[in-house]
Protein backbone atom coordinates (compact mmCIF):
# COMPACT_ATOMS: atom_id res chain seq x y z
CA UNK A 1 0.00 0.00 0.00
CA UNK A 2 3.14 2.33 0.85
CA UNK A 3 4.47 1.63 -2.59
CA UNK A 4 1.21 2.74 -4.36
CA UNK A 5 1.09 6.16 -2.17
CA UNK A 6 4.49 6.83 -3.22
CA UNK A 7 3.77 6.19 -6.73
CA UNK A 8 0.96 8.27 -7.12
CA UNK A 9 2.56 11.18 -5.65
CA UNK A 10 5.88 11.11 -7.35
CA UNK A 11 3.36 10.83 -10.27
CA UNK A 12 1.63 14.07 -9.53
CA UNK A 13 5.00 16.03 -8.60
CA UNK A 14 6.12 14.97 -12.12
CA UNK A 15 2.55 16.18 -13.43
CA UNK A 16 2.70 19.21 -11.76
CA UNK A 17 6.51 20.48 -12.21
CA UNK A 18 6.12 19.32 -16.43
CA UNK A 19 2.70 21.90 -16.19
CA UNK A 20 4.26 24.58 -14.46
CA UNK A 21 7.63 24.44 -17.37
CA UNK A 22 5.30 24.13 -20.29
CA UNK A 23 3.41 27.32 -18.88
CA UNK A 24 5.94 29.52 -18.08
CA UNK A 25 7.67 28.84 -21.73
CA UNK A 26 4.07 29.90 -22.95
CA UNK A 27 5.06 33.23 -21.87
CA UNK A 28 5.48 36.10 -24.64
CA UNK A 29 8.79 38.03 -24.99
CA UNK A 30 9.77 41.03 -22.65
CA UNK A 31 8.91 44.23 -24.44
CA UNK A 32 12.60 45.50 -26.59
CA UNK A 33 14.67 48.06 -24.44
CA UNK A 34 14.41 51.29 -24.87
CA UNK A 35 11.46 53.76 -25.38
CA UNK A 36 9.96 56.93 -27.56
CA UNK A 37 12.56 58.68 -28.80
CA UNK A 38 13.25 61.99 -26.80
CA UNK A 39 11.27 60.33 -23.89
CA UNK A 40 12.21 60.51 -20.37
CA UNK A 41 13.36 56.69 -20.28
CA UNK A 42 12.44 53.91 -18.37
CA UNK A 43 13.10 53.42 -14.76
CA UNK A 44 15.96 51.14 -15.06
CA UNK A 45 17.65 54.01 -17.80
CA UNK A 46 16.88 56.57 -14.97
CA UNK A 47 18.76 54.90 -12.79
CA UNK A 48 22.07 54.51 -14.73
CA UNK A 49 21.63 50.57 -15.71
CA UNK A 50 21.01 47.60 -15.67
CA UNK A 51 18.00 45.65 -13.08
CA UNK A 52 15.76 48.68 -11.78
CA UNK A 53 15.08 50.12 -8.30
CA UNK A 54 13.76 47.01 -6.27
CA UNK A 55 14.98 47.13 -2.77
CA UNK A 56 16.01 43.39 -1.86
CA UNK A 57 18.10 44.36 1.49
CA UNK A 58 15.11 43.76 3.94
CA UNK A 59 13.78 40.53 2.28
CA UNK A 60 17.25 38.94 2.09
CA UNK A 61 18.04 39.64 5.76
CA UNK A 62 14.72 38.26 6.97
CA UNK A 63 15.22 34.80 4.63
CA UNK A 64 18.79 35.02 5.76
CA UNK A 65 17.53 34.61 9.40
CA UNK A 66 14.42 32.13 8.57
CA UNK A 67 16.82 29.22 7.01
CA UNK A 68 19.27 29.99 9.75
CA UNK A 69 16.54 29.59 12.44
CA UNK A 70 15.73 26.34 10.19
CA UNK A 71 19.09 24.88 10.37
CA UNK A 72 19.70 25.53 14.20
CA UNK A 73 16.36 23.37 14.91
CA UNK A 74 17.62 20.86 12.94
CA UNK A 75 20.68 20.84 14.31
CA UNK A 76 19.10 20.48 17.85
CA UNK A 77 16.33 18.26 16.80
CA UNK A 78 19.22 15.73 15.66
CA UNK A 79 21.21 16.48 18.64
CA UNK A 80 18.51 15.43 21.08
CA UNK A 81 17.57 12.25 18.89
CA UNK A 82 21.53 11.48 19.63
CA UNK A 83 21.31 12.68 23.09
CA UNK A 84 18.37 10.13 23.94
CA UNK A 85 19.96 6.94 22.33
Amino acid sequence: MKKKITHIISTLAIALLLSVSVSSIAQGPPPPPGGAAGGGGTGSEQLGGEGGGAPIGGGLFILLGLGAAYAGRKLYIINKESLEE
